[in-house]
């Protein structure tokens, strides 16, 4: 019988093998080829390895051979060539393309088996497997509004210029309304699931006892808030809230962050003209999310509306006053970190992603 040829292994050969064979998360395969190796450098014959390894000499063989002329690089499984590609990027790029067209008549939106009975040369499977390598959600509906300010970039630019470089000895205030808030009557309770888990809930049925409109201003150097509260949402009402607001700044010079709701912004604005110490500054077309005050409206819908029953719009409006003194106590200001802000527009082609 030929005598395999032995194995002498140099010593960073041996301490890697060595902790490959004693390793516990290494893929087993290494792991057993790591010990036919230590084991031949002891050695062993093939047959006592094999014997040893419970395997086929042959085995034993392949892997001996295949270290001595290529070292431990060559414990590595060989690339294989595999089945070839059933099918290529041109048909991806017709999948995507397909997506942009209206789909047949009597849906609403494509989907994978239509996609693929539409084609006539792919599977729905195939198909799933492209929308998921370019992160598409067919039923996945998301609503948001996107600035088409020609001038957002100016806007914006001085929004957050006086968030992280206000004039000296001036205050800053953030103002807008929460409109339509309904006071909203339904049982609450918690209920415990089979699994052992308790969880706390309301009834899906509601009475309606009325809405209030909320509106709000944050001086944004300290985070306290100041609100009232109107049955009607008018350029009267702003007015008389904007009045309260400023009268415990006199002689200051005060800038104002509000959106573009025609209330704010007349055509003829009077009462800006009289008061000649308060600056507006409008946040750019369907961009609000730059006006601070909106981060509180959250925070009061998440901790005083969200889960609450009212049975009377008065008891609505006790309770936004309550938190507004509870929340007052602890204020304090949103820090604000962004130094640039861009405008992002639709991509209306799916065709695009291939691009």
């Amino acid at each position: 019988m030929r005598q395999a040829k032995p194995i002498v292994l140099n010593k960073h050969d041996l301490q890697t093998l060595t902790s490959w064979a004693g390793s516990a998360t290494i893929e087993a395969r290494f792991k057993e080829r790591a010990k036919i190796i230590l084991l031949a450098h002891e050695g062993k014959t093939n047959k006592e390895i094999a014997d040893f390894m419970h395997t086929r000499e042959a085995t034993i063989g392949k892997w001996r051979t295949r270290f001595t002329n290529s070292g431990i690089a060559a414990l590595e499984d060989m690339k294989r060539t595999g089945k070839p590609k059933e099918y290529n990027t041109a048909i991806e790029k017709k999948i995507l393309r397909l997506l942009d067209e209206k789909p047949p008549e009597g849906y609403s939106s494509w989907n994978g088996s239509l996609i693929a009975e539409h084609l006539g040369m792919v599977s729905d499977d195939f198909v799933w497997r492209v929308l998921k390598k370019y992160d598409i959600h067919l039923q996945r509906k998301h609503s948001w509004c996107i600035s088409t300010d020609p001038e957002f970039a100016v806007k914006s630019a001085d929004i957050i210029g006086l968030y992280l470089d206000p004039p000296n000895n001036a205050v800053i205030i953030c103002v807008d309304e929460k409109p339509a808030i309904q006071a909203l009557e339904r049982a609450q309770g918690w209920l415990k699931l089979p699994n052992g888990k308790a969880i706390t809930g309301y009834n899906h049925e509601y009475k309606r006892h009325g809405t209030i409109n909320l509106y709000a201003a944050l001086e944004i150097s300290t985070g306290l808030i100041k609100t009232n509260q109107f049955q009607r949402r008018r350029r009267k009402e702003f007015l008389l809230f904007m009045n309260g607001v400023i009268k415990q700044y006199e002689g200051q010079q005060i800038h104002v962050v509000l959106d573009n709701l025609s209330t704010h912004k007349p055509k003829q604005d009077q009462w800006l003209a009289r008061h000649k110490n308060v600056h507006f500054h409008y946040t750019p077309t369907h961009a609000s999310w730059l006006n601070q005050v909106e981060v509180w409206f959250s925070i009061l819908t998440k901790h005083a509306l969200q889960k609450a029953s009212f049975t009377s719009i008065e008891q609505l409006m006790e309770a936004i006053e309550k938190y507004c003194v509870a929340y007052n106590k602890n204020a304090h200001p949103f820090e604000w970190t962004k130094q640039k802000v861009f405008q992002r527009t639709l991509t209306n082609k799916y065709a695009n992603l291939c691009n």
